[in-house]
């Protein structure tokens, strides 16, 4: 784990660098992340639409044939969602528990306008290696979503920050349906605001990520989970990074030409 942090730091760094230089060259790459942090994000949840479906669905407005209509509105929901997050991420203002509530009205406000923004009225579980989770009372929500708003109001823009509120806010599960789009647009938010790229959880890490916020939540600890996402986020730094290159003006002839 020193290592990959190792190689996140450095990174970072490197990008931060090339970023004051590629100016506004990164927004088409920023865009095509959004379509497909979009993408994974649903397809995690059982959204049907593959990769370019979902992009036609949210840049062209086209509907599928023999794709329920519930897909096509969730692309849409989380893609605006997405544009909440970019423009939360730029203010200086803590978080606050209205701004997860937010959050979650726009990940379902056309796809479950009923309780976009609300919290659950039900309860919750899932079925895990170890047999059915049960996750907090209803009852219990509103003290628990106040205390988690309280720590990450306080909370710095960090990686861990990040990790740490998207596996805390899968454990309150305080929404019907909706918690683990709007977690993962939660941590989102935060690298962003720490100055890291957003990271997707694809559709083929589905299983271990499973796997490893279960663990968490049987109380087997949280390194899987962690080191997936760190590991994701060192990817992805990756790839910014070669889209910074890419963005970069074009060396002069006389650049070219010096010894």
């Amino acid at each position: 784990m020193n290592q990959l942090l190792q190689s996140i730091a450095e990174k970072k760094s490197e990008l931060d660098g090339l970023r004051a230089r590629a100016s506004g060259g990164l927004r088409n790459f920023e865009h095509s992340q959004d379509l497909e942090l979009t993408y994974t994000s649903n397809a995690i949840e059982g959204n049907t639409l593959t990769a370019v479906e979902t992009t036609l669905v949210v840049e062209k407005g086209v509907t599928i044939g023999g794709k329920p209509l519930r897909d096509h509105l969730e692309a849409v929901d989380h893609f605006e969602a997405l544009r909440y997050v970019r423009e939360l991420a730029r203010q200086t203002d803590p978080f606050t528990e209205m701004d997860l509530r937010n959050l979650h009205r726009l990940v379902m406000l056309r796809s479950s306008p009923e309780i976009a923004g609300r919290y659950a009225d039900q309860g919750r579980y899932v079925l895990t290696g170890t047999g059915r989770h049960s996750f907090p009372s209803p009852a219990e929500v509103p003290a628990l979503m106040a205390d988690f708003a309280r720590w990450l109001g306080s909370a710095e823009a960090t990686p861990a920050t990040a990790f740490t509120a998207h596996r805390q806010l899968a454990d309150i599960h305080p929404f019907n349906d909706g918690n683990g789009r709007t977690a993962r647009l939660l941590m989102n938010l935060i690298l962003i605001r720490g100055g890291y790229p957003p990271v997707a959880v694809r559709p083929e890490d589905r299983p271990v990520y499973v796997d490893a916020l279960q663990q968490g939540q049987a109380g087997r600890g949280t390194a899987a989970f962690e080191r997936l996402l760190y590991e994701r986020l060192d990817s992805t730094l990756g790839e910014y990074i070669t889209a910074a290159r890419e963005a970069l003006p074009a060396t002069t002839s006389r650049d070219k030409t010096l010894p």
